[in-house]
């Protein structure tokens, strides 16, 4: 028999042993919570971190569209990886579009995690730097006499030199009919057939190739390389078409007898379309303040000087030479005598000259952009046409279907068209404002 003091004994003993175990129940519950919550939120910052990598993920990929199309507006519902993003633009201004991108986890529609990044981006100007030096379409290049290029060439077509011609960079001649010789590259080339039994071509460093004739290659040869992919010119079409639409919504010129003239004094135009021949002459002085639209040829001589309006910063201007009417004869742009160019005070700014004459491409023979003595910097473009480059013309850059360049033609430049073969010379992307950059909470 167990006596009262016995029984009293274990009664404390049990109520402690339930105690105990309550206690332990309490603790082990609050530690299973504290692993089930840690695990919760190191899942939600795997995800919240994941969306925000989709999120850039948009921007890029807006950057990426608006360099093929500047009327890209954005996208919906595209998926990566283990969720979506949804971006959308916006115009700020004549040369800004504002991006919004959206990345969600697992989808907008049913999202766990969603963050959301908004950057501006210029539309094609100075925050866009074009790795070339000059370029060409189909049409390809020719070099005689002593003109040489400082910079890398990408040529469509053929890249012809007549023995003595240095390009000092790397030389691309892309696709199977891809063709160089009679030059002499200060750095590497890469074309299907590189060299001619005619005329000797030296090579610095490397050379890819499917056939080598009568080259010296300084560095490494690679028969049997890939053909190099051919490259868009770096301004299309539309994005040309969208300067214009700029330009007419600045306002509309008044010509007189076909021609809007500026002979004399100093005068601020732009953005502006001009419906005529636009010539400025004599000792004028015309601030560019916007993109410039002509509807008839662009003649610009004697000692006029052309320059940007310190207002634009690192924005490029365009000036346009562009008839729909007639494309084959006219659209044309000459600069004569010792007319300039000046940028806008801000380094990398620079005037577009540009014209949409499209004779060479169709087989013709007219000059889409004429460059008088000692033009200075600016960047000519002719993506469907003839640049012809002589005497003492000097150039920050030039691009068109077809380029040929005589006597002491040299070009020399500082931005550039990306291409991972370039192994020399600046670089060249889309380039964010990066003080507009923000993750939006």
């Amino acid at each position: 028999m167990y006596n009262s003091h016995t029984l009293q004994t274990r009664g404390y003993i049990l109520l402690l042993s339930l105690i105990f175990l309550g206690i332990f129940f309490v603790i082990a519950s609050a530690y299973v919570s504290s692993i089930t919550s840690s695990l919760k939120n190191a899942r939600y910052a795997v995800q919240s971190t994941a969306a925000l990598s989709l999120a850039e993920a948009g921007i890029d990929k807006a950057a990426y569209e608006l360099n093929q199309n500047p009327s890209y507006t954005g996208e919906t519902d595209t998926p990566l990886g283990g969720g979506t993003f949804t971006v959308t633009t916006a115009t700020i201004d004549s040369g800004t579009k504002r991006i919004t991108a959206v990345g969600y986890i697992p989808n907008r529609l049913n999202p766990i995690v969603k963050k959301t990044v908004v950057a501006n981006v210029g539309l094609g100007d100075a925050t866009v730097a074009f790795h070339y030096g000059i370029q060409s379409g189909e049409g390809g290049f020719t070099l005689s006499n002593s003109s040489k290029i400082i910079g890398n060439v990408f040529s469509g077509g053929a890249v012809i030199g007549s023995g003595g011609n240095y390009i000092y960079g790397d030389v691309v001649s892309s696709g199977p009919s891809g063709l160089v010789y009679g030059i002499h590259a200060t750095s590497s080339v890469y074309a299907h057939t590189i060299g001619s039994a005619g005329v000797a071509t030296v090579v610095d460093k490397n050379a890819y190739y499917t056939t080598k004739t009568n080259t010296t290659v300084s560095g490494t040869s690679y028969p049997g390389s890939v053909d190099q992919d051919a490259v868009p010119l770096p301004i299309s079409d539309a994005q040309i078409s969208d300067w214009e639409n700029q330009a007419e919504a600045g306002g509309l010129a008044t010509c007189s007898s076909g021609t809007y003239q500026i002979s004399s004094g100093s005068v601020t135009i732009g953005p502006l379309k001009i419906p005529c021949n636009f010539v400025v002459s004599g000792s004028a002085v015309v601030t560019v303040a916007g993109h410039i639209w002509v509807t008839g040829n662009i003649t610009i001589q004697n000692s006029s000087l052309i320059k940007m309006s310190p207002s634009l910063g690192a924005t490029n201007v365009a000036i346009i030479a562009d008839n729909p009417a007639d494309q084959l004869t006219g659209s044309l742009v000459s600069v004569r005598n010792t007319a300039s160019f000046q940028n806008s005070g801000t380094s990398g700014s620079y005037v577009f000259l540009i014209s949409q004459n499209k004779s060479a491409e169709n087989g013709g023979s007219v000059t889409a952009i004429d460059l008088g003595n000692s033009a200075s910097a600016l960047v000519a473009y002719a993506a469907h046409g003839l640049i012809p480059l002589a005497n003492s013309v000097s150039l920050k850059e030039a691009t068109a279907y077809k380029i040929t360049l005589q006597n002491t033609a040299s070009v020399t430049y500082d931005t550039g068209l990306p291409s991972a073969v370039f192994e020399s010379g600046p670089g060249g992307s889309w380039v964010f404002d990066r003080g507009s950059y923000v993750i939006v909470p």
